[in-house]
């Protein structure tokens, strides 16, 4: 019961976060366009409904904001043939090759986080954990999806066998 609540409550985390980081980037891309002279600076010209249009873009931001974390960030396996002990070591150079630091270790899993600050700010709003879990064919690597990709596609190059 404690890992479901705990899982939805980071889902719900995630999609504020999302949801706070669209309209933050639609509101400096908008505040640009009207500070060139490019749209209207009265929102009841830049917008079609005026202020009602206010509402009604946030509420699309909502819908979106709540979508994304089912599809942007996932947990998938990597192969990675050897013990996972002693793969451990390789498996930390391999993630401070990219940038990334160890955040916390335990016998099960080891958690990264970006070791930049900038890096981390970017990573939409401090979501950059890459979580590895050990596993009989190597790791589950949870995470943002387009990172984890890119991770596991490198780990398993890094450690493929000659068959």
């Amino acid at each position: 019961m404690k890992i479901i609540i705990f899982t939805a409550m980071k889902y719900i985390v995630r999609a504020l976060k999302y949801f706070v980081f669209i309209t933050l980037v639609m509101t400096v891309i908008l505040l640009i366009l009207a500070l060139a002279g490019f749209v209207p600076k009265d929102i009841n010209e830049m917008f079609r409904n005026g202020y009602d249009s206010l509402w009604q873009i946030g509420v699309m931001f909502l819908v979106v904001a709540a979508i994304y974390p089912r599809f942007g960030f996932c947990k998938r396996g990597a192969r990675v043939p050897g013990d996972p002990e002693q793969n451990r070591a390789e498996v930390v150079r391999f993630m401070e090759e990219r940038g990334y630091i160890v955040e916390k270790e335990d016998t099960e899993s080891i958690s990264f986080r970006k070791s930049s600050f900038f890096g981390r700010l970017t990573s939409l709003l401090f979501e950059d954990r890459i979580t590895f879990e050990n596993y009989l064919p190597g790791y589950y690597v949870e995470g943002r999806a387009r990172d984890v990709a890119r991770i596991i596609s490198g780990l398993e190059y890094k450690f493929r066998t000659e068959e």
